[in-house]
């Protein structure tokens, strides 16, 4: 078990709950963006069995982003690489790939294909797999805390397929609204802690300006980025390339974005949410507020009760 809790480093939780509403405009008129505070570049690592990932998000982050704990990149998983049966406790999250077959425990299975999402709540306690059924070309995942009274929940998923994806477009700027709300188009999914996640692509010469609520906390993750692209808060301001996590301070109306480039899109993921505020104690799949929850979790995981009484039992398929 102890095996199992080390490749689980790194995956995550999801569902549902408060609707997410923000204004956005194409306008910059009288809009006064969030500046830049620090830029990460997500660097190659292990995770899983045989896979590698990009690490965006990691805990020397979590202080500033608040309630996100983890984000990930996979750029190339193939079989038999993957990230067989590990668990999971206190923490939500979302997961956007290709070719990718999930199942857990508790009896959910299926496959969640290029650009479908899901979301899963871990609540109390899951054990799952995910291994690709092919080479996955682009995937995130990101870990959102639970508040400190939801953490015993019971687990929950939802998948939206890529069909399901609320869409926008105008003057250049495509969006698909994962969760929250842009260009007047709102998603059904409704976060347990209250989140923004748009997806936005620029054709080259485009901007946006996207509202963020006053006191969230926000961040921008770059997929796609030609040489000088993405530029955020300023006009003037340096752009950023492919693989770096952009974090914004809080306050002003939002976020502006430019792309410079002249030949090439700009892909990037918009992501914010209300801070919980509260203490994180994280041990590896694990997030409680104390190190007594960490204590008791790991008792319930090695001797399966209180949400894991199929541990001993069960092994994916």
């Amino acid at each position: 078990m102890r095996a199992a809790l080390n490749r689980a480093n790194f995956l995550g939780g999801l569902f549902s709950l408060r609707n997410v509403k923000s204004m956005s405009s194409s306008s910059s008129q009288n809009f006064v963006s969030r500046s830049v505070i620090k830029k990460v570049f997500a660097k190659l690592q292990k995770e899983g069995d045989g896979a590698v990932v990009r690490r965006g998000i990691s805990r020397s982050e979590q202080k500033l982003l608040d309630p996100f704990l983890m984000l990930d990149e996979f750029s190339a998983v193939s079989p038999p690489a993957g990230f067989p049966d590990h668990p999971h406790r206190g923490q939500y999250g979302y997961i956007k790939m290709g070719g990718i077959t999930h199942q857990d425990f508790k009896g959910h299975k299926g496959t969640i294909y290029a650009g479908d999402v899901q979301w899963m709540t871990a609540g109390r306690g899951i054990i799952h797999s995910e291994m690709p059924e092919e080479e996955i070309n682009k995937g995130l995942q990101l870990w959102i805390n639970l508040s400190s009274n939801e953490k015993m929940i019971e687990p929950n998923y939802q998948e939206l397929s890529s069909s399901d994806i609320p869409k926008a477009e105008q003057n250049g700027v495509q969006v698909k609204v994962i969760a929250g709300e842009s260009m007047g188009i709102q998603s059904p999914v409704y976060t347990r802690t209250p989140t923004m996640f748009l997806d936005f692509t620029l054709d080259p010469g485009a901007q946006f300006h996207q509202n963020v609520p006053e006191s969230w906390n926000a961040f921008a993750y770059v997929l796609e980025s030609g040489e000088s692209g993405a530029v955020f808060g300023s006009s003037n301001a340096s752009p950023v390339s492919a693989h770096n996590v952009v974090v914004f301070g809080q306050g002003n109306d939002g976020v502006s974005v430019w792309n410079k480039s002249s030949s090439k899109k700009l892909r990037f993921v918009l992501i914010a949410g209300e801070p919980l505020g509260e203490p994180v104690v994280q041990y590896g799949p694990f997030v409680m507020n104390t190190q007594a929850e960490i204590d008791m979790t790991i008792e319930d995981y090695h001797y399966g009760k209180n949400g894991f009484e199929m541990a001993k039992y069960w092994r994916s398929q």
